[in-house]
């Protein structure tokens, strides 16, 4: 079992990153071989609608997403974490999500993406306490997954958690991350 998590915060070891490495201990507790992208130390150019990908499926921008796609396939669970910029995810992480245009293209162009029993989650944390603080994340985290064929089957979100290190006031959020990853390894859903 190959858990790939994606961690969109430009802030290393702030709220976000804590709880993403919970939820990877979570799930390498149950076994599984976690890996980690920081999406920030990557160069990914924003996607510049050339429409290359729709010949082979792939991407004619040669940057770190050539790296980035094989981990995508090849991950049998994924954890999407991102604190909220503006309601949505940040912008390096719309990156990696916009380039993975290719993907999509090969789902429902070429028709060659096979069908998986592949499953993802979400992670956000926003500082506002915002009604549909998460809605854009959600949704935009949806269709991606849908587009790669990853099944969104859970989300830990915590509002209201703003300074460096807040998180760790609140240690059933790390509790809560710890078991989103341990249940993602298991294939629960919650």
């Amino acid at each position: 079992m190959k858990v790939l998590g994606i961690m969109g915060s430009p802030r290393i070891k702030g709220n976000t990153d804590l709880l993403l490495d919970e939820a990877l201990k979570g799930a390498k507790s149950q076994g599984a071989h976690v890996e980690k992208v920081i999406v920030d130390k990557l160069n990914i150019s924003p996607c510049r609608e050339y429409y290359g990908c729709l010949k082979d499926g792939n991407c004619v921008i040669r940057d770190d997403m050539d790296s980035i796609y094989p981990k995508l396939l090849e991950a049998d669970r994924l954890i999407i974490a991102s604190p909220i910029f503006f309601y949505g995810l940040t912008s390096q992480l719309k990156a990696l999500i916009d380039r993975s245009q290719p993907l999509w293209v090969r789902k429902y162009i070429l028709k060659n993406l096979p069908e998986s029993a592949r499953k993802g989650v979400l992670i956000c944390v926003g500082a506002t306490k915002g009604e549909k603080l998460f809605c854009g994340a959600i949704l935009t985290v949806k269709y991606f997954f849908k587009s790669i064929g990853v099944e969104y089957s859970d989300e830990l979100l915590i509002r209201g958690v703003d300074k460096k290190d807040e998180i760790k006031e609140h240690p059933s959020a790390l509790k809560e991350a710890y078991e989103l990853g341990r249940r993602l390894a298991q294939g629960e859903s919650h």
